[in-house]
């Protein structure tokens, strides 16, 4: 998928996560964690920049996920640890949801196209596609941006309430 598209995979599986922490009060967290995964929705694109890597290689793989996962884990704690060791350890745990959740989506996203992904590389180089819509189909990119949007706001007029 194109950008526009990863942008609304992320929104939609982003919108249950800002769902619940709206819904418990973590108002602030949540704009913070839809912002993020809107940030690094992009992020395995990047490696169309980089000579050395392959398109959808190891960018687009579970362990990418879990790695920008422990990072954004990390930023969290650093940034929560004023709140104390709960509060560190909870914005950490948010943290790594919110990392690996934008790169997973990128992930579900880029299945549905021909091309697909190896989500297992290195341990299976499998291509896993579904090969429902072109990336460059540009009324898949927006029905899916579409379907983030829309997610979003029903999410936040539910558990905003």
């Amino acid at each position: 998928m194109y950008r526009t598209g990863h942008y609304g995979a992320a929104l939609l599986a982003y919108a249950p996560v800002g769902g619940a922490a709206l819904a418990t009060g973590f108002d602030v967290a949540a704009v913070a964690g839809g912002a993020l995964t809107l940030a690094l929705a992009p992020l395995p694109d990047y490696d169309q920049r980089v000579p050395a890597i392959s398109h959808r290689g190891v960018t687009h793989t579970v362990g990418f996920a879990l790695l920008v996962g422990l990072l954004t884990g990390a930023l969290g704690f650093v940034v929560g640890s004023e709140t104390g060791l709960a509060g560190a350890t909870a914005a950490g745990a948010f943290g790594l949801v919110v990392g690996a959740l934008a790169i997973g989506s990128h992930l579900l996203a880029d299945v549905v196209t021909p091309m697909g992904i190896s989500p297992f590389w290195p341990l299976s180089s499998r291509n896993y596609t579904l090969s429902l819509a072109r990336a460059d189909d540009t009324v898949a990119n927006y029905l899916l941006l579409l379907a983030g949007i829309t997610a979003t706001v029903a999410t936040a007029l539910v558990a905003g309430g």
